[in-house]
């Protein structure tokens, strides 16, 4: 337990609590403790709003509709596998005898409701600020992979479509918000002067990217996927 505590720079006022995250129901049963489905239920509302207001930052531009798809793609049970195996969470679940042997350490389900847990056991034990550094520090870099997968490069095919036309094109940095572990930046773009995009991003450059792309649909161009 104290490495997870070392490894999410956390130090649990209360330790029964990140033991009950990690207490499966087969363990719970046999020892008569309580087991992790309650803080799963906690988990799962705050992970909906974490990733909620991280997509709303992230995509400025997409409508409510594409935000729901994109958070119920991140926080299904897949993803949450993916972000249990990022912290190797399945080597400190607690699992009865019987589930042991099945190979219940290995499933799936098991880990992602673990995962869940344990983000609502940061939340009750350490409030929503803490819970938000592990969130960016597990799950941001996972969906952030993922982006990069599909990654449009706006910046270049306005920057093509500014040269052929011989217009200038220049990319402000306006503000820069929030603590110093998960800055967001504002960014405008001009083309001769006038103000075509503005984005917010987590890095300049993707709110370069994002004002671009404000800035492209402004110009009705229609041979790009957007």
């Amino acid at each position: 337990m104290k490495r997870l505590e070392t490894y999410f720079e956390l130090d649990f006022k209360d330790k029964d609590l990140l033991k009950t995250a990690l207490t499966h129901s087969s363990y719970a049963n046999e020892n008569n403790c309580p087991s992790n489905e309650r803080l799963e239920y906690v988990g799962d509302a705050v992970l909906d709003l974490l990733m909620g207001e991280y997509l709303y930052i992230t995509y400025p531009l997409n409508n409510e509709g594409d935000l729901t798809k994109k958070r119920a793609k991140n926080v299904c049970e897949s993803a949450l596998v993916e972000y249990a195996k990022e912290c190797n969470l399945k080597k400190y679940l607690r699992l009865g005898k019987g589930e042991e042997k099945s190979g219940g350490r290995d499933r799936t389900a098991l880990q992602a409701d673990a995962f869940e847990a344990l983000i609502g056991a940061v939340y009750m034990d350490k409030g929503l600020l803490e819970t938000r550094k592990i969130f960016d520090k597990v799950v941001v870099p996972i969906v952030e992979d993922d982006r990069e997968d599909n990654f449009v490069d706006y910046k270049s095919y306005l920057q093509e479509l500014v040269q052929s036309d011989k217009r200038t094109l220049e990319y402000k940095i306006v503000s820069e918000s929030g603590p110093s572990h998960s800055k967001v930046f504002q960014t405008r773009v001009y083309m001769d002067e006038i103000l075509m995009g503005e984005g917010t991003g987590k890095s300049k450059k993707e709110a370069e990217q994002n004002a671009a792309e404000m800035a492209l649909k402004k110009l009705a161009i229609k041979s790009m996927k957007f």
